[in-house]
């Protein structure tokens, strides 16, 4: 077993790098399937989802090259595969990727529902919407999805939810379908607009990513090209939100500043200071911090995977502050974790009631899933006392090297392998 040991108390100083984005990397990889040619992906952080899902590729066919920890080639020239019934696929909840990515090279593909998170119910019926309307069967048994159609054809698609899976899924499956494609309601989050950026420069036709409303001509075909990942916006907010925590100084290095308005503008309502740079952001936390009230919304609001770090701060202010959850119902598990620190936390339904003003106290917590590992992580840093996080490998799924960049920036804390 392994396991975080923290010794609280120490701010946080110094500078962090922000590696490539995991939701990003996420929907390019599976998007070279797509290729005629050699991609080159740059910037791919170096975690455990993104290993994993490159190592579905590899049992498909995909030839990859490691050019060094971040730089991969993928080459999907030669795959006759459209079938992926491994585990991994089975433990992935952005294996589902695969089925928009096969959909527009074979027109068919099978592999098996995916999993992820125990975070809520996260049904990809909107997924399976968009397919139909291109004019995909789909079957579902015994836990294996089968799609398959003649053809695709371009369709008008209306997202009865925002669902960043679903646009990004569509997208790969119209960008080689005949004629053109358009989503209504699409997910407007950054990654989207990446996925977007890397298959136009493949040669695709996709126009609005970013905004509500995509545009997808379909083309015959797509070539290689490089590309760069976009720093991981969630990985920079959960330092921000260290920094904070810790009443720190961080100079937060390999941000689009833009893509965190939402999180610098909840920590400059508690009371702490935010500096912006072209591609760097300073957090500097204060003495006392004021309550606040955090709702989680789709992209340009407030992330749901900030959520739980967000928690932590709601513990050390003054005053009543909530969290109202909006995207996940079942994303307050963390919450008894925090209590045994000594937190005055209620949950009610979507909204968790914070009454702050109580110093948190070390204790062993696990961590239920990989945002609320963060917050576990953070919550320790602050404690008086020593704290002790388990389930690692949520936490690893989605962060770079999380333990030397808190040892960089004066955090105590080192990983036990028992």
């Amino acid at each position: 077993m392994e396991r975080y040991v923290i010794q609280g108390g120490t701010p946080l100083k110094g500078e962090v790098s922000i590696a490539g984005a995991k939701n990003a990397a996420l929907g390019l990889i599976p998007a070279t399937i797509l290729s005629e040619g050699v991609c080159k992906l740059e910037n791919i952080p170096n975690i455990k989802d993104v290993n994993r899902f490159i190592n579905i590729l590899r049992k498909l066919g995909v030839k990859t090259t490691q050019i060094n920890e971040n730089t991969i080639t993928f080459d999907a020239q030669n795959i006759e595969q459209y079938e992926m019934l491994d585990d991994e696929t089975r433990k992935m909840r952005a294996s589902y990727y695969l089925l928009g990515a096969l959909l527009g090279r074979f027109k068919k593909v099978t592999i098996p529902f995916p999993g992820g998170c125990d975070i809520g119910v996260r049904p990809i019926d909107q997924h399976i919407k968009g397919f139909e309307a291109l004019g995909v069967k789909v079957e579902i048994e015994h836990g294996v999805i089968n799609m398959s159609a003649e053809k695709l054809i371009g369709a008008q698609i209306y997202m009865d939810v925002v669902s960043v899976g679903a646009t990004i899924n569509i997208m790969l499956a119209a960008v080689k379908a005949e004629g053109m494609t358009v989503i209504e309601n699409a997910a407007r989050e950054p990654h989207v607009v990446d996925v977007a950026n890397f298959l136009n420069l493949m040669g695709a036709n996709i126009k609005g990513a970013g905004t509500d409303i995509i545009k997808i001509n379909g083309v015959k075909e797509l070539r290689g090209c490089e590309y760069m990942v976009i720093p991981d916006q969630i990985e920079a907010g959960t330092y921000m939100v260290a920094a904070v925590a810790t009443k720190g100084n961080v100079l937060i290095k390999n941000v689009i500043p833009k893509h965190l308005e939402s999180i610098s503008a909840k920590l400059t309502e508690m009371g702490a200071e935010i500096i912006e740079y072209d591609d760097a952001i300073r957090v500097i936390g204060k003495e006392d911090l004021n309550s606040i009230n955090v709702k989680t919304l789709p992209y340009p609001g407030f992330p749901t995977d900030l959520q739980q770090p967000m928690a932590v701060l709601m513990c050390l202010t003054q005053g009543t502050g909530t969290i109202t959850e909006s995207i996940f119902e079942n994303r307050f598990k963390y919450v008894d974790e925090l209590r045994r620190m000594g937190a005055d936390v209620i949950v009610d339904g979507r909204v968790a009631i914070f009454s702050g003003g109580k110093k948190l106290s070390g204790a062993t917590l696990r961590a239920t899933d990989l945002r609320a590992g963060a917050a576990m992580v953070i919550a320790g840093l602050v404690a008086d006392g020593v704290t002790e996080v388990t389930e690692l490998k949520h936490i690893e799924r989605g962060y770079e090297h999380l333990e030397g960049k808190l040892r960089s920036l004066g955090a105590k804390i080192k990983k036990v392998v028992d």
